[in-house]
């Protein structure tokens, strides 16, 4: 959603587009289609597949003298997949320190805890060689200075845990595994757009 979002307020097609979000026939599916809107170049369902691709855009941006940053956005249930472990190996052996991976860490796979699985979480990314920075990831101004930051240390990329409660500010959301998946009616919708000022 916040992708969709931020491509149509820079203009990359209308925000009347917005509402075919999750509906039948609209280009705007729950997890977003190569070339569904323009903006989005590659699929990102099955999860796992945004950090291989983004290591490999750093390292083409490295072999060619670019000197950008590429930013990678993952959950920590998405971690569950073998595909980023591998990436998170391969990027530092390639002393990728122009890659930031920033992992929304709200506690929550699909269906269980991460932790049951995952912990612990930032001494893993440690341990495959990444520089790592845990945040709060509700904290607008250090998850700011921290990607302004980053790379942390030259050849290594750079890993931001940031700490998040699911639903955070709509009371009945919070840290509830329901609303992974629920779609909220409309008496939903109005309270929460009441409780967090909308």
């Amino acid at each position: 959603m916040a992708q969709y979002a931020a491509l149509a307020e820079r203009g990359f097609f209308p925000e009347d587009v917005l509402a075919e979000y999750a509906r039948d026939g609209g280009r705007l599916a729950e997890h977003p289609g190569p070339q569904c809107v323009p903006g989005i170049e590659a699929a990102t369902g099955s999860l796992g597949h945004g950090l291989p691709i983004g290591a490999g855009l750093a390292l083409a941006a490295k072999l060619r003298g670019r000197h950008h940053r590429t930013f990678v956005i993952l959950s920590d249930g998405e971690c569950y997949e073998g595909s980023v472990w591998e990436a998170a190996l391969f990027a530092p052996a390639q002393h990728l320190d122009s890659l930031v991976a920033i992992v929304d860490y709200n506690g929550w796979s699909a269906m269980d805890r991460t932790d049951a699985a995952m912990a612990p979480f930032a001494h893993k990314w440690r341990a495959f060689g990444w520089a790592v920075k845990e945040i709060d990831g509700h904290d607008l101004g250090a998850l700011a200075s921290t990607l302004s930051a980053a790379s942390f240390e030259p050849g290594r990329p750079s890993a931001v845990i940031a700490r998040t409660v699911k639903g955070k500010g709509v009371s009945f959301m919070e840290d509830d595994l329901e609303w992974h998946y629920r779609p909220p009616t409309d008496d939903d919708l109005r309270r929460a757009l009441a409780e967090v000022g909308g």
